[in-house]
This record gives structure tokens, sequence and C-alpha cells, in this order.
């Protein structure tokens, strides 16, 4: 099989609640919707160059591009447009339920309110259910954007791999977008990936640290990372179910059987142009990541998977407000400063590599890093202290972006 080579394709997912428009109350009916659009209940349904897709609970339903796009510049309309219809399936069925964005719903309580996918393929989900139990907020009360980036040799996997490795820490200050937990604010921002982070502590190899090992080959990765996760859920999977690459669960993984890497740390925003301009710097940075060319690869290999956490934990807490105070870091940056916010990072880093993105996609940036992440906005529009109606219509006036294609400014 021959595979694409280092930015040759783009693989994005966007994952979205299925809400009631007066209560905000989650509805699983996400069966309903792929059954209407297929003719039958499946899994999967192409709607052109966007598929859909089930998730692990029945209130969630997954957008994806069908195969690699050539670019995340012009993916917006096609996601638009692949919404507008599925909006319009779930108006007939009924005209009180729309998609929601959002990393967590702000008020659900998913021990009570959470059903699981029971149709195909629904026996690795049951497995998962029986070894770590999926009516938790870690399993059940998330919504990501994944990016999936290819590779064609090991070289090209090293190289990306350490790229993304050493970018991940600092992507939660882009996109926190889940500030709100059972109608309390929590103080923190990414509360997504606090709860992503512990939601398989029972095996703790499964997501490590989150910030993968360092590798210098897939021979390694698979020796160093996934042999140990196997080995680990073996009492727990005799008959070897989960025994693929899908089951490790860092914030970014490895999927060998398409030779990409799929980032996995990043907040569902409010709309899809957000989303992809978010996706189009990243992509922009990792470029030069991978070609050294501000930071030298060697520096990215250098630093240790526990220096990498900690700046991900504080960004993960305060995304854009997080101040970073690990000089090897900020110098490997070109940062001469001792300390700097992630946001001023950001502005930095935008203004090296902004040349590449689309005019849209940089508009949609600056006005980004003016106002700050979605979960910012959101406290901005509640207050410190706000009522549960107050939260629905804070999370309506989001239904509305997302409808409409446009930032949440409060």
């Amino acid at each position: 099989m021959k595979f694409l080579k280092l930015f040759e394709g783009y693989g994005i997912e966007l994952e979205y609640m299925i809400v009631d428009q007066s209560t905000v109350a989650v509805r699983p009916i996400s069966d309903q919707i792929l059954k209407l659009a297929a003719g039958s209940i499946v899994s999967d349904f192409e709607d052109g160059d966007i598929s859909w897709s089930n998730e692990l609970v029945l209130h969630v339903i997954e957008l994806k591009t069908t195969g690699p796009a050539h670019t995340v510049h012009d993916l917006e309309s096609a996601f638009s447009r692949s919404l507008g219809t599925m909006t319009k399936l779930l108006k007939s069925i009924d005209a009180n339920v729309r998609l929601m964005p959002t990393a967590m719903h702000p008020l659900m309580n998913p021990i009570n309110e959470v059903k699981l996918w029971p149709h195909d393929n629904n026996e690795v989900y049951d497995a998962y259910d029986r070894i770590f139990g999926c009516k938790g907020h870690g399993w059940s009360n998330l919504q990501s954007m994944h990016i999936n980036l290819p590779f064609s040799t090991d070289q090209e996997f090293e190289k990306l791999h350490t790229a993304i490795r050493f970018l991940l820490p600092i992507l939660p200050a882009l996109s926190a977008s889940s500030p709100i937990v059972e109608g309390k604010i929590t103080g923190a921002l990414d509360n997504r990936l606090l709860f992503y982070q512990k939601n398989q502590a029972r095996i703790p190899s499964i997501a490590g640290l989150v910030i993968p090992e360092q590798v210098s080959s897939m021979g390694e990765y698979k020796e160093k990372i996934l042999e140990t996760i196997y080995r680990d859920i073996t009492p727990f999977d005799p008959g070897e179910l989960m025994r693929e690459d899908w089951l490790n669960s860092r914030g970014a993984i490895s999927r060998f059987g398409r030779q990409t890497i799929e980032i996995r740390v990043l907040d569902i925003q409010e709309c899809p142009s957000i989303d992809l301009a978010i996706a189009d710097l990243i992509c922009a940075t990792l470029k030069t990541l991978v070609a050294g060319e501000k930071v030298p690869s060697a520096i990215q290999r250098s630093f240790q998977t526990d220096a990498l956490k900690q700046i991900f934990d504080e960004t993960a807490l305060k995304a854009e407000r997080a101040v970073l105070k690990d000089e090897k870091y900020l110098t490997a940056w070109g940062i001469k400063q001792s300390s700097l916010s992630a946001q001023e990072l950001w502005e930095q880093i935008f203004q090296r590599v902004s040349v590449t993105m689309s005019s849209s996609h940089k508009k949609t940036i600056t006005e980004l890093l003016r106002n700050g992440s979605l979960a910012s906005r959101i406290l901005k529009a509640t207050g410190v202290t706000p009522s549960p109606e107050k939260i629905r219509e804070v999370y309506r006036q989001l239904c509305n972006c997302l409808d409409n294609n446009q930032m949440f400014q409060p």
C-alpha cells in the first residue's frame, strides 16, 4: 500500500452533542440520524466529502473528512454544508433538537443521562464499559477535534512525532472550551483534558502522561508504547479484542494501519471556521518544526516527557492565561524572557508561520488571539456564579454560532 508523505493530506474529525433546544438536555438519537440518512442503522454514512459516524454515546455524532483532504484551507464549506444537511435531518426527527458545540456539556450528569451506542461494533464499547465504566465525564461528556497527519517512511514518522510531541503542551491554550462541569465553574478552562487524563487510570500505561514518549522509529514506538499497553490490558481482555493501536490514549497516537499520527488534545470550538483555522495554524507550525527551521529537531528531541507534561498541565488549567516559566522551552522557541503567557507565545508563533495560512484563517486566528479562548469567552458571558438558566442561555447562543458558522462574541 502506498502511503501519503508528510503534509500531502489532512484528516479532520469534529464531534458534536445532540441536545434539546428548550432544555439543552442531551438527546440520545444519533442512531436515528444515521438510520434516516442511510436507510438503516449504520456506524458510518458518507455525505460526499464529509462522513458521519457514531461515537461511544448516543447523544454525540462525528463529522469527518471522507478521505484525506489536500489542504485544510477549503474544508470549512464542506463541513458547513454537511452540518446543514444533518440539521435538516434532525429537524425532521424532532423540530426541537439541534447540535451543540464545545468540548463538554455544562449541565449534564452522565451517570443518569448517558446511553451507550447499542448497535454494530458495540462489543468494543461494552469492553471499555466493563473495564473502565464509561458513564463518567471522561468518557461520555467530551467532544473534540482530531487532526490526522500522514507519514510514509520511518524518517518522516520520527520527525512528525517529535514535532507534534514538542507542540502538544501549548495546544490547549488555543482550543480550551470546557470551563463548566455540572453547572459549576471549576477554575479550569479545559476540564475535558483533566477528565481525559484520568478516565483510564485503572491501566495507567494506556494514556501515559498524555504527552507521548520520545521515540526514534516506528519499531521503537511499537515496542515502548504499544506493547506495554497490550501487555497491561491482557488480564482484562483475554480475547485480545482491544489489541489495536486505537487503544493508546495519549494526546497524539500513531495509527499504523493508515500511517497517520492523530492529534487528540483539541477541544471542539463553536463552529468549523474556528476549528479549521486552529488546524491550519497547527499544521503550519508543525511544518516549520519538522523542517527544523526555527527549532532544530535535536532540541525538540531533548525535552523530557515530564517537563512537557508540566507545561501541558498549566495550559489545560489556564489556557491562554497560563504563564510559561520553563526557560528551556521558551528558549527553544527563540524567546529570551524568563516567563511568557501562552497567548503571547502563540502570537509570536502565529507571526512566524501565518504566511502559509489562508487569508480567512489568518483573520480568524487574529480574532481568537485578541478575544481569548472559547472557554474564557464562555465565562465572560456566564459570569462567575451563573444560574442553570443563564448557562442554558449562553449555550443556546453557542448553538446559534454553530448554525451560522460564526465566532462567539459575549
